[in-house]
């Protein structure tokens, strides 16, 4: 039925597969409607990217990256979305010590795409010009924290944020 090739569980081979790339959380505020729709100035922007993974069974994780925009005139706040965009990982026999990088590069950089595009579709279904997310180098992201963490053999994956 399905001319996909699937992953062998017995096979000792490296593998890696995308089984699911779905919205796990998205989420508009527009707390100042319908007033915002009048303002003529230019708003800041501040965006923050995030991103984690987990085991959701035996060789099957989940990776979530988040992005979450705010649109702000001073302190007033035109709008806040906020989308967390997940994926589900087949992935086996990869040596203990490239796991993570796998976790958090590989994974994310397939899931930033599609984040991106739920971002700009929804502040542009909101009223607003559509905010384009700039690529992001999760491996440069990756290195750099690993090579912060080197010490305390701990890593955190979190990629800083932007303001316009």
């Amino acid at each position: 039925m399905s001319d996909i090739p699937q992953i062998n569980p017995q096979s000792n081979q490296p593998a890696f597969s995308i089984e699911k790339v779905y919205v796990k959380d998205l989420s508009l505020e527009i707390p100042n409607a319908p007033a915002v729709f009048l303002e003529r100035e230019a708003p800041t922007v501040d965006i923050q990217l995030h991103h984690n993974s987990t085991t959701v069974d035996n060789g099957v994780y989940q990776t979530v990256v988040t992005a979450t925009v705010t649109a702000k005139i001073g302190e007033r706040t035109l709008f806040l979305v906020e989308a967390a965009q997940a994926g589900i990982f087949t992935i086996r026999n990869i040596p203990q010590q490239e796991m993570e990088a796998v976790l958090a590069v590989a994974c994310p950089n397939i899931l930033f795409p599609y984040v991106r595009e739920v971002i700009s579709e929804t502040t542009a279904r909101a009223g607003f010009p559509p905010v384009i997310l700039a690529p992001v180098n999760f491996e440069a992201i990756y290195a750099q924290q690993r090579g912060q963490a080197a010490g305390s053999g701990d890593v955190q994956i979190v990629t800083p944020g932007v303001s316009h």
